[in-house]
């Protein structure tokens, strides 16, 4: 389980505007092939498993989980071991802090949207004490005042309103999702004020050198998880869309039974 959470972190790591539109060309493509999808089966034990897997679109989520990995072994495990080899431990964590922090409004919002006092102020606190003190992001000082990560999306908080998730999707570019995190997701891109980075000062340099590092960074952490799933699974395909989807629950469930009070611990 613990392999696959570098992998779906992928979400988080690329331009909105590139992202929302490939995962809206996906939902359009489902609607626009219907008939690349498995009708339920018959049988009683077949049909259990069919709605435990939860993919009516399986053919074509395989085929794009296959694109996925063609570009992966072409471009970007290369990349991400040049990177892994070549760039040192500490600026990968300064950049996997800048890309967290950067994204914290995001999950800010989310908090609010739960109904999670507590992790709505962790996050505030987060976010104000990285970007100032933290140098812009660079640094996680506010781990060392008590105020530790923690991952909530527009998805989770649609799960805690009762939004059904819908099919399983596996998208190009984003990875394992389904209907409701797609759109949570999204949602969660709208909400990353980098995303309206306006023009002048450098800051779409920085924009496009913020996202692309991040991309990097991302690959450089999940090779190794992406190379053990496919030499130790039989299926990959079914391992990842299994342990992502019991991952997912388990998310939810966690944000859902937190009910800590809204005072830090150290306080």
């Amino acid at each position: 389980m613990a392999r696959t959470g570098s992998i779906t972190q992928t979400n988080h790591r690329m331009g909105y505007t590139q992202r929302t539109l490939v995962a809206c060309l996906a939902l359009l493509c489902l609607g626009a092939c219907s008939a690349i999808r498995n009708p339920p089966p018959k049988d009683p034990d077949d049909l259990a498993d069919y709605k435990a897997a939860n993919d009516p679109y399986e053919p074509l989520n395989r085929k794009m989980f296959s694109l996925n990995m063609w570009a992966y072994h072409k471009a970007l495990r290369p990349v991400g071991k040049f990177w892994q080899k070549n760039v040192p431990q500490p600026i990968r964590s300064s950049i996997s802090t800048l890309n967290e922090t950067w994204r914290q409004p995001a999950v800010f919002f989310s908090d609010v949207g739960a109904g999670k006092p507590r992790l709505a102020g962790d996050s505030f606190m987060r976010y104000v004490i990285n970007m100032s003190l933290g140098v812009a992001g660079f640094f996680d000082v506010a781990s060392l005042v008590g105020y530790k990560q923690h991952e909530t999306d527009p998805g989770m908080v649609m799960a805690l309103w009762g939004i059904k998730p819908g099919p399983y999707l596996f998208l190009p570019g984003i990875g394992p999702s389904n209907f409701r995190d797609s759109i949570g997701y999204a949602i969660g891109q709208g909400l990353t004020p980098i995303n309206y980075v306006p023009r002048g000062y450098g800051l779409i340099s920085f924009n496009w050198g913020y996202n692309i590092l991040g991309t990097f960074n991302i690959f450089a952490d999940s090779t190794d998880q992406l190379d053990q799933l496919e030499h130790q699974s039989l299926d990959p395909y079914a391992f990842l869309r299994s342990a992502w989807q019991q991952q997912r629950q388990s998310q939810i469930d966690a944000l859902k039974a937190d009910h800590r009070a809204t005072t830090p611990d150290w306080y």
